[in-house]
């Protein structure tokens, strides 16, 4: 298991490489270039630039999250191919940096969904909430608060020029079926497996967030079958999964653990995460302690141990603790609570290491 901690970038995180190198353990960033909107090339010498930031430090730049997916390409319009035209060229150059694996999402319109990004969580720290009523209300409601509450700072999947476009991309996307979608990301990645050998680079897609249609816009990595579904459809070694344990725990019936066992050999990147589900179906980001939450943080750990995994791995969404409050951070990505994560899957990591030297 390799440790990573995710880093927008200077000028565009509060938090410096120089914190970031004071946590034990954590060998690389993932990084992205966050000003590039979804279609363009990541050019050469932007990705230059980052690299440049992170040698003084000794961090990896393997894992980039995210490039994203251009609309086009996910609604299946005649003009999709000249932005996977542009998606290859990316991949191409972020091969000369010796980047090994992309993280992507294939979700309509919006990334991860959020309804409160400082809930209270009852001991004076706060969290990224879903209020699964408020789904159901006005989309452009929700994505004039996130856009409000991140104080300028850039969120991948929440570009503010995409949406201004709300409307548009809606009616964009109306006659965009399940089954058209799961086509749309079968032709995107058939024509990127050729230079992802080339380059040696793996593409993971991230599990949909949650893992449950919103607004009527489907979603498709959701639970084991849909995993299955796209491992086998571009059955390929370099066609991964970003394997977030967060997105699918936020559905109580998702046996997190059981799925990690069962796709831990085709897992290239992980977020690990945990999640507190109410009755009512809502539920909230909780610390990376078992017994915090509900995803079986335990039981996922020991399951990638077991699986003998050895890639990248992250601290996902942490709590906002001591003054991180709206305007100080960016919301889930705090320094504090994501450190204390990696010393609790460390330390997990590390027991079962001694407990197999023992046998």
């Amino acid at each position: 298991m390799q440790m990573c901690f995710r880093w927008y970038g200077e000028g565009n995180d509060d938090i410096r490489l120089s914190d970031i190198r004071q946590i034990p353990g954590v060998s690389g960033i993932v990084w992205a270039l966050h000003e590039k909107l979804p279609g363009d090339v990541w050019e050469v010498e932007e990705i230059a630039r980052v690299k440049k930031q992170l040698e003084p430090y000794g961090f990896h730049m393997d894992v980039v999250e995210s490039v994203n997916v251009h609309d086009e390409i996910k609604i299946g319009l005649p003009t999709r191919d000249r932005y996977i035209d542009n998606y290859i060229q990316t991949i191409r150059n972020l091969s000369r940096f010796g980047v090994k694996v992309i993280c992507y999402n294939f979700m309509p319109i919006f990334d991860w969904t959020r309804t409160d990004l400082f809930h209270p969580v009852g001991d004076g720290s706060t969290a990224l909430y879903y209020e699964a009523a408020k789904i159901h209300n006005d989309p452009k409601e929700m994505a004039e608060y996130i856009l409000e509450n991140l104080h300028g700072l850039t969120f991948p999947g929440w570009e503010p020029e995409r949406m201004a476009k709300l409307d548009q991309l809606f009616e964009a996307y109306r006659p965009v079926t399940k089954e058209r979608l799961w086509e749309n990301l079968r032709y995107f990645l058939e024509r990127l497996m050729p230079v992802c050998h080339e380059c040696g680079i793996k593409m993971a897609i991230h599990m949909d967030d949650p893992p449950w249609d919103i607004f009527g816009l489907p979603r498709l990595l959701v639970d084991e079958t849909s995993i299955g579904r796209f491992l086998h459809m571009v059955d390929d070694p370099y066609s991964c999964i970003t394997l977030c344990t967060g997105s699918l725990g936020a559905n109580p019936r998702n046996d997190v653990p059981a799925i990690v066992r069962k796709y831990c050999d085709r897992t290239a990147f992980a977020h690990i995460r945990n999640v507190k589900h109410f009755p009512n179906g809502d539920f909230s980001e909780a610390s990376h302690r078992d017994q915090d939450g509900d995803t079986g943080i335990l039981d996922i750990v020991k399951a990638f141990h077991d699986g003998g995994f050895q890639g990248y791995v992250r601290p996902d969404h942490g709590r906002h603790l001591w003054n991180e409050g709206p305007g100080k951070v960016r919301p889930g990505y705090g320094l504090y609570d994501r450190a204390l994560g990696i010393m609790y899957l460390l330390g997990i990591w590390d027991t079962l290491d001694r407990l197999e030297e023992a046998k």
